[in-house]
């Protein structure tokens, strides 16, 4: 029996399998488990107060887990001994949420492309048919993720302070969300996971994509996106697609392909939630 397991900040989907490759229930899900911001003890505990998953504790004989903050040693081997603790019989495969995007996204094994994500974190790496290669190592949300969900909440809550919003948009940003800003500085600086709470205001966005303001903003974080760090790949695009993962990019196809003709590459796929990719991918190794 295996798990295989898509985390991102804001939430973490589960699958198991058996040895048949046949889905034993529905989906699990449970909040996002970065293990580059949350502390262990809270990792164990949103694992742990999971009925659905503690059932299989015993019965897993491996994990995959592909998880946003899991791309530096030290996060990585914190969540491999957590995971080991609770899944006492199973062998623990912890991997960055970038592989977990190249296996849901090429078309085949050994296909080379540049594999993007945008979720609540975003991130950008190239797959040359066998191995990854990053070359910016992300920092996280405070000082990257453009063109993330993070990165757009972030976007939406300046410029209404900084009234620059039209006052359509204004008004309705008003009526969605509670823009108090003792409100807003306590879940930021208060609260766990500020960039998960800074995501869930970029579904105003996709309510709002017949605002020219909006469409303007969802195209200038992307081309932020492309400058920095897909066009860290350019000798590679002229033979390459790009592929992208994650609820921002599948909600904003429309404009990453705009951007995509204006500045000069080719379009891959998109996969709004990886974990099915992931599923099929393992139990083809099965």
């Amino acid at each position: 029996m295996i798990l295989i397991t898509d985390s991102g900040s804001t939430k973490c989907d589960w699958i198991v399998v058996d040895n048949n490759g046949e889905q034993l229930q529905e989906k699990i899900r449970t909040k996002g488990l970065n293990p580059a911001i949350l502390k262990e003890k809270k990792l164990k505990k949103i694992i742990r107060n999971s009925d659905d998953l503690m059932q299989f504790n015993h019965e897993v004989t491996h994990v995959f887990f592909y998880g946003a903050g899991c791309g530096t040693k030290k996060p990585k081997l914190m969540l491999t001994g957590l995971l080991e603790s609770i899944f006492i019989n199973a062998e623990i495969d912890v991997q960055e949420d970038t592989m977990a995007a190249v296996r849901a996204t090429i078309n085949r094994n050994d296909e080379a492309a540049v594999v993007c994500i945008m979720g609540t974190g975003s991130n950008c790496s190239y797959f040359d048919g066998q191995r990854l290669h990053q070359r910016v190592l992300s920092l996280g949300y405070t000082l990257m993720d453009d063109a993330s969900g993070n990165y757009y909440g972030k976007e939406l809550v300046k410029d209404y302070y900084y009234n620059q919003m039209p006052e359509d948009i204004k008004i309705a940003f008003e009526h969605k969300y509670n823009l108090e800003a003792d409100y807003i500085k306590y879940n930021l600086y208060k609260q766990p996971n500020p960039n998960a709470y800074l995501a869930n205001f970029a579904e105003f966005m996709f309510l709002n994509k017949d605002s020219n303001y909006i469409t303007e903003l969802i195209k200038k974080g992307i081309r932020m996106f492309v400058n920095n760090m897909i066009f860290q790949y350019k000798e590679e695009l002229k033979t390459v697609p790009v592929h992208f993962a994650g609820s921002i990019a599948f909600f904003a196809e429309t404009e990453i392909r705009e951007v995509a003709d204006e500045l000069g590459f080719t379009i891959g796929n998109f996969e709004r939630r990886p974990i099915e990719g992931l599923v099929t991918y393992h139990t083809n190794q099965l």
